[in-house]
């Protein structure tokens, strides 16, 4: 099976990893350990230590860090535990509470069951079946249904769930992710006919673990769901199939790819997509027969290969040399290889039998439909040239000519070195002569070519023109005009100062091999045959250009873009990039800025290679793929190393981590954790701190701890570096509490801590708002001589200021002062802000003073501060100086402080103050004309008998042109409902909608309540009407109002039909209350739409109160339906909400008057139990309903326990349950009676005789 074969590989040895430079890092990772119990931690005393220095930092032992931290923070660790992970230790209760709140209906029933059924579990299964969509929902409700699933199975040993529950909870638990839980669960089922329809949960459950790159475990449950005879969903094929492909798997891409068309048959082989990536990967290691078979399987079905997989089967024959396969093949699926893979076939066959075989491949492959292009002819002209058959490069070069085909540059350079090797040197210049008629621009290798052409004919003469030629073009630099035989040389790399020319003095000029201008023979000194032999071959080189040695040297070069072009030009000339060369590639790629597209170009055209590249390429291509977010390609890399046992470098683990984190793939991460782990992985300090970053999550705190462990264990000289990275990041996201514990534990070890820790730790108890520990820290900072950073102390003084800790406010305001005198005046504001918010306005006044006498400007913003102060303990007085203060000094209000005085002044009844304050703000401009109104509207409408003073702003607001907002609006028409005005509201009100305005939810219940108790329910209905075409949500007064007028009308059945229209279109609040419509609805007997409202309620997240329940139980037992009664009141209890005395009552009696006598009982005893006493009515139910059953026994036990609870019965009571018990017994049972009648006598106060 697939997984056999894939785990053989997972199973192998680790990989040799990276060594470490020093034997003290060898230990790193032995700290991994699990957390053990401790007290909840505050900030610790020793925090106030004063060491000086770190001098004796080598000697301290950070061994254990991690272990001592996480115990000391057990609890929080506890709290914070991975949200992708089951609670545990919830009672049934815990889970029914949670299902409830999502769907009560669902669970109502189950309150009072002690012990679960398999029915009663697939009952609650199904009616949590469908999914709601919502993440956070569907996880909750499938914690609990799992928690229900699993309690129920340990209720006893032989307790067996139903399949079909089986088969809803797996189907849940893969829905939200939690695969392990669900491979648990169908691990349990032993029955293979159990199975039958799990084809799909078995699908996602693969998906899911392919989606979190968990290769080995969708195999593991891939093969058996074969072993079961259960076939995978398509889409699990395709994602399993990408999977398999992506790492080069090729015989599990294959089996799987065969058994797909087994399952799915035509619908798989047109999955074209996938068959081209079986195929290619077949081809790749030389298994071209099974791609032709795959072929000739999906040709049964009438479906054309596409040419990728065409093309991939050709490829594959080609690197066997299966020549004639290919034709046989291309005839047999009557295709045609596309340009690229053809010229890689005619490459291959003129190297192997020559050009002219070549030639007849290619007019076999033209009959198939085979259109050669410039490249085809250009690869036969290198080889008829390199083969020294001119006469033959020049026959094709006129074929490629008469088919309206120009010839490229290497094919140019081609036809010249051929020309040149026979000595034809002009007709070679004639070659550049032609390319320009082409429109083929020369390149420097054409140059070389006929530098090196012409200096193997010594046409020196010719050699100067090139030379100047490639100036001109900008190819090349000359620096003095006699230099060109030299620059000639250095082009084609040989170094000129090895070659002389000498001038021949013989009057025979037996050694002169060129002439220069004034006719003098000239000649090399040099060794003529390894020279000739230089030009010969880079002649040669020219014919087959080697693009594997071109990408090397642009490599080498830094030139990492022409690289890759050249990647792109190989691929047309039929070569291949070796491994050596495009494992160097793929490093300068990684390596630099290259965006991730171009190496995913590269790859995808070199798909062989991928894992052929040595393990640098690799490393560099994970962290790469890291680096830029391509997480799970990353990964599958990594994995597929750690396979071939390569050695993984530090920088990857890291660069992968971080990726994992980042992108929250909780699974893989812990997983290559691991791995790192056993490897002994140290990051790099600078990725180090990076990691901490990231980790400081919920979910991953405690791998930070053990990182920060091994950091400072591998780099001991940077202790703090890392440390306040990681203490900083903790404060920042709210864990400050474990950053107290380990910079504590730090301290405890002997590390000095310096200023900057301090400061984090300050600023996360500020954000956190504990201040008591920020105190204390305060206090350890000041004993240290460390002095609170500015930010936070602005942060600090208000709030200790606030608590009454004035003395540490101020003493933090005189350390910040002198510490940073330009920030004075933002020290006093804070202090003063504080001050006047704690209503300790004596002391701002005075600190107002103490500025004064330094010549502190007193700007807007301590004014306004001052003010409001008075404001809050309502001291009008000092208002009004303060204000007439400034006034004087020109000192404008602030928004809020306008907003607090004319509510004050609203409040008092003061309009013509608050007009005055409105006139005062719109002098100052600091607000807009329109917001300053607003304000003034608002307040007023707040206060009756406003009418004449809201008309006279109206007119003030239409006199100056401004235009009314929707504020404007809600403050007109709340105003005039508070004061009882309906047309006036609901003309502003219509005026406001009509102009596109949405009314606040204040204005439309102020005007429906008016409506509805003025008896006005058309008009509200009306209203409502507007409301539910616009979608506007009815709160829960508007609904009331509604329900309330339709039922002193008695039209009950409207009031059913106007709550059953919000439901439907969604128009109810979220926090919803429908208690008194509970109860009006209960009390007309309407229990069915009652009980509706609650579950709206419930599952809104409203706060429940015991008053619907007890009007539900009440109606209930009206309508003699007493278990779904004793359904509400098991669910009140549950619920912690307290019965009513009456509620207790109606059940007991409707329980005795039933004949439910036991029940009835029981009631009694859970009354008693919870500290409540039954009234005496509800045990004279119960007794006399056990009399007249004859059961005296009972009777008698409950008079007892009636007595003992202070309840007297009454005399009928007693003397019918005398009268009883004495007519049943025979003489020797009198003296038991009788003793059972002077107890009863004695309990109600007769005195016993003996």
């Amino acid at each position: 099976m697939l997984q056999t074969l894939f785990s053989s590989q997972l199973n192998k040895p680790p990989a040799k990893q990276v060594r470490l430079q020093s034997l003290s890092q060898v230990s790193v990772f032995c700290y991994f350990t699990t957390c053990v119990e401790s007290p909840e931690l505050s900030l610790s005393p020793s925090l106030i230590q004063t060491n000086e220095s770190n001098e004796g930092l080598p000697s301290i032992n950070f061994r254990s860090i991690a272990r001592s931290v996480i115990s000391k923070s057990t609890n929080i660790w506890d709290s914070n535990k991975n949200k992708g992970e089951p609670s545990v230790n919830l009672s049934l209760k815990d889970y029914f509470l949670r299902l409830s709140n999502i769907s009560p209906e669902s669970i109502r029933r189950f309150w009072r069951v002690s012990a679960l059924r398999p029915e009663d579990v697939l009952d609650i299964l199904l009616g949590f079946e469908s999914d709601s969509g919502i993440f956070d929902i569907e996880h909750k409700k499938i914690e609990s249904l799992w928690g229900v699933y699993k309690w129920a199975g340990e209720q006893t040993s032989n307790f067996q769930h139903l399949p079909q529950s089986c088969k809803i909870m797996a189907k849940m638990l893969v829905r939200v992710g939690w695969f392990s839980e669900a491979e648990c669960l169908l691990s349990r089922l032993d029955s293979e006919a159990i199975f039958l329809g799990y084809h799909e949960i078995f699908s996602h459950l693969i998906e899911g673990y392919l989606a979190d790159c968990d290769l080995e475990r969708a195999l593991l449950n891939y093969d058996r769901m074969r072993r079961l005879g259960l076939s995978p969903s398509f889409s699990c094929y395709r994602s399993l199939l990408d999977s398999l492909v992506q790492i080069n798997e090729t015989h599990l891409a294959y089996e799987a790819y065969v058994d797909m068309i087994k399952v799915w048959m035509e619908r798989s082989a047109g999955e074209k997509r996938i068959c081209e990536n079986v195929a290619r990967l077949l081809c790749i290691e030389g298994r071209v027969q099974e791609a032709r078979n795959l072929v000739n399987s999906i040709l049964a079905f009438g479906i054309e290969p596409t040419n990728a997989v065409l093309d991939a089967i050709v490829n594959g024959y080609c690197e066997k040399k299966d020549y004639e396969d290919i034709l046989s093949f291309l005839i047999e699926t009557r295709g045609v290889p596309d340009v690229a893979v053809g010229n890689k076939v005619i490459c291959s066959l003129s190297r192997s039998f020559g050009a002219e075989r070549a030639n007849e491949f290619m007019q076999e492959l033209e009959q198939l439909g085979f259109s050669p292009n410039e490249i085809t002819f250009g690869i036969l002209i290198g080889q008829t040239s390199f083969e020294g058959s001119v006469k033959n490069a020049f026959i094709f070069l006129s074929e490629m000519l008469s088919r309206n085909l120009k010839p490229d540059v290497n094919t140019c350079n081609a036809l010249m070195s051929a020309l040149f090797m026979e000595g034809l040197w002009k007709q070679s210049l004639d070659v550049l002569v032609e390319m320009n008629d082409w429109g083929v621009i020369p390149k420097l290798s054409t140059f070389r070519v006929l530098l090196s052409g012409l200096l193997k004919a010594r046409q020196f003469g010719q050699v100067k023109a090139i030379v100047g030629e490639m100036a001109g073009r900008g190819l090349i630099r000359l620096s003095l005009p006699e230099d060109h035989l030299s620059m000639a040389l250095t082009s084609l790399g040989i170094n000129s100062l090895a070659i002389k020319v000498r001038r021949d003095n013989d009057m025979q000029f037996s050694k002169t091999e060129f002439f220069d201008d004034l006719g003098n023979g000239l000649y090399l000194e040099t060794d003529l045959h390894e020279f000739d032999k230089i030009m010969v071959n880079v002649l040669h080189d020219a014919m087959i250009p080697d693009f594997n040695s071109l990408v090397l040297k642009n490599c080498m070069d830094g030139d990492i873009k022409v690289a890759v072009k050249m990647v792109d030009e190989m691929s047309q000339w039929g070569q291949v990039l070796s491994t050596s060369s495009a494992s160097i590639l793929i490093k300068r790629l990684s390596g630099s800025h290259i965006n991730i597209k171009t190496i995913n170009s590269v790859l995808e055209k070199l798909p062989y290679l991928i894992y052929q590249l040595d393990q640098g390429a690799l490393n560099k291509l994970v962290q790469k793929y890291s680096r830029r977010g391509c997480t799970c390609r990353a990964k599958l890399i990594f994995d597929n190393m750690i396979r071939m046992k390569l050695e993984i470098e530090n920088e990857t683990y890291s660069a992968l981590l971080i990726s994992l984190c980042k992108r929250a793939n909780l699974r893989s991460f812990q997983l290559c954790w691991e791995v790192a782990h056993n490897s002994i992985w140290l990051p790099a300090l600078k990725d180090g701190k990076d990691l901490l970053n990231c980790l400081c999550q919920p979910k991953l705190l405690k791998e930070a701890v053990e990182l920060l462990e091994a950091i400072l264990m591998g780099f001991r000289c940077k202790p703090l570096d890392a440390c306040n990275v990681l203490i900083e990041k903790l404060c920042f996201k709210g864990f400050t509490n474990i950053a107290d514990v380990l910079a504590k534990e730090l301290l405890e070890r002997g590390l000095v801590l310096d200023d900057v820790v301090y400061n984090h730790l300050l600023s996360g108890f500020c954000r956190e708002k504990r201040l008591a520990e920020a105190s204390l820290l305060v206090d350890a900072m000041v004993a240290k001589k460390f002095d609170p950073c500015l930010d936070v102390s602005l942060q600090l003084i208000p709030q200790l200021c606030k608590a009454g800790n004035l003395e540490k406010a101020v003493l933090l305001k005189d350390i910040c002062i002198k510490k940073q005198s330009s920030a004075q005046l933002s020290v006093y504001h804070a202090l003063i802000d504080g001050l006047c918010k704690a209503g300790r306005l004596v002391e701002a006044f005075h600190l107002l003073e103490e500025m004064s006498l330094k010549r502190q400007l007193l700007d807007k913003e301590v004014y306004n501060m001052l003010l409001q102060g008075y404001y809050q303990v309502n001291d009008l007085k000092k208002v009004g100086e303060l204000l007439g203060v400034m006034i004087r000094k020109k000192v404008g209000m602030s928004t809020s402080t306008y907003c607090n005085l004319v509510q004050l002044a609203c409040a008092a009844g003061k309009f013509s103050s608050a007009l005055s304050l409105k006139e005062l703000m719109l002098k100052e401009n600091s607000l807009s004309q329109i917001a300053t109104y607003n304000i003034l509207l608002f307040h007023l409408s707040l206060v009756q008998n406003t009418t004449r003073v809201v008309d006279t702003i109206v007119d003030g607001i239409q006199s100056k042109g401004l235009q009314f907002d929707a504020v404007t609006y809600n403050s007109i028409v709340k105003g005039a409902s508070y004061n009882n005005d309906v047309p006036l509201s609901l003309r502003y009100l219509e005026t406001m909608i009509t102009q596109g305005f949405r009314p606040s939810n204040r204005a439309l219940r102020n005007v429906m309540c008016i409506l509805c108790c003025l008896g006005e329910l058309g008009k509200a209905l009306q209203l409502s009407q507007e409301m539910e075409l616009r979608g506007w949500i009815h709160g829960s007064v508007i609904q009331l109002n509604i329900v309330e007028a339709f039922l002193r009308t008695g039209n009950l059945r409207e009031a059913v039909k106007f709550l059953d229209r919000m439901a439907l279109k969604g128009l109810i609040p979220k926090s919803v209350n429908y208690d008194y419509i509970i109860k009006r609805l209960c009390q007309h007997g309407e229990l069915e739409k009652a009980s509706d409202l609650l579950n709206i309620m419930i599952k809104n997240g409203s706060i429940l109160d015991s008053t619907s329940f007890d009007y539900l139980v009440l109606g209930c037992c009206v309508n003699h339906k007493l278990d779904t009664a004793l359904d509400y009141h098991s669910e009140m209890l549950c619920r912690n909400l307290i019965p009513s005395s009456k509620t207790w009552n109606a059940l007991v009696c409707s329980f005795s008057e039933a004949g439910r006598v036991v029940e009835a009982e029981r009631l009694l005893h859970v009354m008693v139990q919870r500290g409540e006493t039954p009234s005496r009515e509800m045990y004279s139910a119960v007794i006399n309903k056990y009399r007249s059953e004859n059961n005296l026994g009972k009777a008698s036990q409950l008079l007892k326990a009636m007595q003992q609870c202070g309840q007297e019965p009454d005399f009928e009571t007693h003397w019918s349950l005398i009268s009883n018990f004495s007519s049943s017994v025979n003489k020797d049972d009198k003296t038991k009676s009788g003793g059972f009648l002077s107890n009863l006598l004695s309990g109600i106060g007769f005195p016993r005789k003996d």
